[in-house]
């Protein structure tokens, strides 16, 4: 029998897991990411290996969504896909949170809009058919205001659906197919920089890394 894939998002303020066989979705979770007292997506991934009759050891392989979207949630999820596929020593495979949130809006053509703050929303365009996932537009941000003229040139509407773990079961054979990341450098894709460094560079005149923040 397959082993199971164990699938995490945590790109938004909600997280998610799910385990997955045979492209099957046999448990899921979601969990809060912002204003708990203590981590709860390491807890919901143990949750979803138990619900679905699994160990540890059976995990095969982790996904993890890679973003756009908040930075302290996504490196969550990055450090604890990145700790089970080491542990385990299995593959670990990326995939843009923002077409796990394509795949929950269902079938259609979507310009799929995650929340950014300061009047932005990360963004990409997509076609899904159930079966497969075109992209329409690379991800980028775009102006909230801006979303719904942004999609009619995709012939697209405007989702604000979440993304969700469960949404790596319909895409497997695509995700699988990207091939896995290097496990040692693999970082998610934050779309854009903390607040706190923002912060600490307009304070200091130069990025965290020394070089002038801007003109």
């Amino acid at each position: 029998m397959e082993g199971v894939t164990l699938a995490l998002d945590g790109s938004t303020y909600r997280g998610s897991a799910a385990a997955i066989r045979d492209g099957t979705v046999l448990a899921e979770e979601t969990i809060a990411m912002r204003g708990e007292r203590e981590e709860r997506l390491m807890p919901a991934a143990a949750l979803v290996l138990e619900s679905a009759g699994s160990r540890i050891e059976d995990v095969a392989r982790v996904i993890c969504g890679s973003g756009p979207g908040s930075f302290t949630s996504l490196r969550i999820a990055a450090g604890i896909a990145k700790g089970i596929a080491n542990g385990r020593g299995v593959p670990l495979f990326a995939v843009s949170s923002l077409a796990l949130a394509a795949v929950e809006a269902g079938t259609g053509k979507w310009l799929v809009a995650l929340d950014a703050l300061r009047g932005e929303a990360f963004v990409a365009g997509y076609a899904w058919d159930g079966a497969v996932l075109a992209t329409l537009s690379v991800p980028g941000i775009a102006a909230s205001d801006a979303l719904e003229s942004r999609a009619a040139e995709l012939g697209a509407s405007v989702t604000s659906a979440a993304p969700h773990a469960r949404a790596a079961a319909p895409l497997l054979q695509m995700i699988l197919a990207a091939g896995p990341v290097v496990l040692a450098s693999w970082e998610p894709t934050y779309g854009r920089k903390a607040e706190a460094e923002v912060q600490w560079e307009a304070a200091h005149g130069r990025s965290v890394g020394g070089e002038p923040a801007g003109p």
